[in-house]
């Protein structure tokens, strides 16, 4: 525990432990309301700084503050981390010999470590249990909280029981931290953890240097690859695919074209998995193509990208896995291809699931949002804020405020739409619809004799690729539904019926054909590094990148436990000629000035 003397211990670690000269947004208030023994509910968004909300007041309280973190794969850099900062810290897990694990354990029980993360499955044990209570606990951190919720994307059943650690040790604070909870999650994080009492802080959902961008769904594959060569050439990333099936495919298809990309899902064998995500944090440039398996707890702070290549399940899961992205504050992007057939396969996914009914329909609901921020005239980032209840006004940096769709009044299309499914009886999918609506002359029309009906060729002059962004929107807008039940059959819903009669108007989005992906204001994130820095400043920034590389490989840590680029570029423009100067720079704490300041201070003097 450390003892610091100063009016304000907090802020006195935060600056010598941490290397910050303040705290961020709600931290200090978080900090002491748990140092003084409270618990409290933290929503923070991913990069906000939560890890110092629990990490801060465990130095400063009697004993080992436990932090219960859902992914064992992330302990070691964790650790790592801390380690490098002079932190005491260890783990507990499955990865252990019987003798680290013992070695670990008396450290806990002697006093001899500040943190221990443990996986809550560990944590739940007896064994674990009961060393805890033979311990000097200062408090409790419990990492990804939203994982109680069973209506969830990420429940852990094992959550729900991490209630026992209010009944077994009630005089231990408690926090629960969560970069995503809508205000129900948030109601059942309180109750399943009893944390009735808790002061909560939730911070804004913004995250201002994440730009949003849906595109019409042609070539998924090409589309990624012509995205991460035009806007993040050598960056890492994330892609997101629905299956693993397509993880796969996909990684080798960026491999063959020039990406440096690695796959990552369940089923895969554990040691390749664990493998593939070390390599992803520990070197830079690799793109990871991954179901959702992959993601949570990631600390890596320079994720330039995330890209989906199938439409996610729900505004909360899309806004956890791009907030993976741009952890360091600097831009980063957030693009998706998504088609009609996305909204036909997760559709089928709910209806075919053993769910009950109430289930089905909160995910139904969750997807309608989830279609809604994808065809939304207006800002996405106002659309996404106010899912989770936050008014905003429109952001300009996403693509629907840099490229403002086109709107129309799409009434009498949306009529003949509903039409072609009513008068083929509500019996056939979109492209059987759109056949009929465009006067296809096809084998299945003339069995069907479908091109008999007055709704045949009404729509000739409209292409199929619009007309199925018009089937979208219909969706969207809750006008059509489809029936896995019938072959994805198209059908009507109630809304249907004022606009068929003429007693609604309905406002649509212009179809756009599909461009190469061009950021508007050519700023990429490889540009941004080079932002502010003269020629002599970004050769220093260069130099200090290939000695952070060096001495991450040393000590066997990731680079950016070494040092954040932002800490770098800092110093490439300070230039500090003495480890005094060294040490006022954001970033480098009492321990890492100890560790690295002669090397840095060296290496700028030789710079000139």
């Amino acid at each position: 525990m450390l003892n610091p003397a100063s009016s304000d211990p907090a802020l006195h670690v935060l600056q010598t432990v941490f290397g910050y000269a303040s705290f961020r947004g709600q931290q200090a208030d978080i900090v002491n309301q748990v140092a003084r023994g409270g618990d409290a509910l933290v929503l923070m968004p991913t990069g906000g700084g939560k890890s110092l909300c629990y990490q801060i007041p465990a130095l400063l309280r009697d004993g080992v503050g436990v932090v219960v973190s859902p992914l064992i794969a992330l302990m070691q850099d964790q650790v790592d981390a801390l380690a490098e900062l002079g932190v005491r810290a260890a783990f507990l897990n499955s990865t252990q010999t019987f003798d680290e694990a013992m070695r670990t354990e008396r450290a806990v029980r002697n006093g001899d470590l500040d943190l221990i993360y443990v996986a809550p499955e560990r944590l739940m044990t007896p064994r674990c249990l009961d060393l805890l209570a033979a311990s000097k606990i200062a408090l409790f951190a419990i990492d990804e909280a939203h994982c109680v919720s069973q209506w969830g994307h990420d429940f852990r059943p094992e959550y729900i029981k991490l209630s026992v650690l209010h009944e077994r040790f009630p005089e231990v604070p408690r926090i629960a931290l969560t970069a995503t909870a809508d205000p129900q999650t948030r109601d059942e994080i309180v109750h399943r953890l009893q944390l009735d009492d808790a002061l909560q802080f939730v911070s804004s959902f913004d995250r201002p240097n994440i730009r949003y961008q849906i595109v019409e769904k042609t070539n998924a594959r090409k589309q990624v690859l012509d995205f991460i060569r035009d806007e993040h050439p050598g960056e890492a990333g994330v892609v997101y695919c629905l299956s693993r099936k397509k993880v796969e495919e996909t990684a080798d298809f960026l491999n063959q074209n020039g990406v440096e990309a690695l796959a990552y899902h369940a089923g895969m064998e554990l040691a390749v998995r664990s493998a593939n995500q070390a390599r992803f944090l520990r070197e830079d440039g690799i793109v990871m193509v991954a179901t959702i398996a992959f993601g949570m707890g990631i600390d890596k702070p320079d994720v330039r990208f995330v890209a989906h290549l199938d439409l996610p399940k729900s505004i909360e899961g899309y806004y956890q896995e791009t907030g993976r992205a741009g952890r360091d504050g600097e831009p980063a992007d957030a693009w998706m291809a998504y088609g009609l057939q996305d909204v036909v396969q997760q559709r089928r996914m709910i209806d075919e699931s053993e769910a009950d009914i109430q289930f089905k329909r909160l995910q139904t609901a969750k997807l309608d949002a989830m279609l809604g921020l994808c065809e939304t005239l207006g800002c996405r980032r106002v659309r996404l804020l106010d899912y989770f209840g936050q008014p905003s006004d429109p952001c300009g940096n996403c693509d629907t405020c840099l490229n403002p769709p086109v709107s129309f009044d799409g009434t009498v299309p949306m009529q003949k739409l509903l039409s072609a499914i009513y008068r083929t009886e509500q019996r056939f999918g979109a492209t059987h619809v759109i056949d009929v609506l465009r006067g296809v002359d096809s084998d299945k029309i003339k069995q069907w004799r479908h091109d008999g009906l007055s709704v045949f060729g009404i729509g000739a002059d409209v292409g199929e690729a619009e007309w199925r962004a018009i089937i979208r929107q219909a969706i969207a807008l809750g006008l059509i539904s489809i029936d896995h039940d019938a072959y994805s059959a198209l059908k009507l819903t109630e809304l249907a019926r004022p606009v068929l009669r003429g007693e609604q108007k309905v406002q649509l989005r212009h179809y756009q054909k599909p461009q190469k992906s061009r950021r508007q204001t050519g700023r990429s994130a490889a540009a941004f590094d080079q932002a502010g820095l003269s020629g002599p400043e970004q050769t220093i920034f260069e130099r200090l990148r290939a000695w952070r590389v060096e001495t991450a490989r040393k000590h066997n840590v990731p680079a950016y436990v070494i040092f954040h680029d932002a800490t770098m570029r800092e110093i490439a423009r300070t230039k500090p000629g003495s480890l005094e100067e060294l040490g006022s720079v954001q970033g480098v704490g009492q321990h890492k000035l100890e560790t690295y300041g002669e090397e840095i201070v060296a290496l700028i003097a030789e710079l000139g």
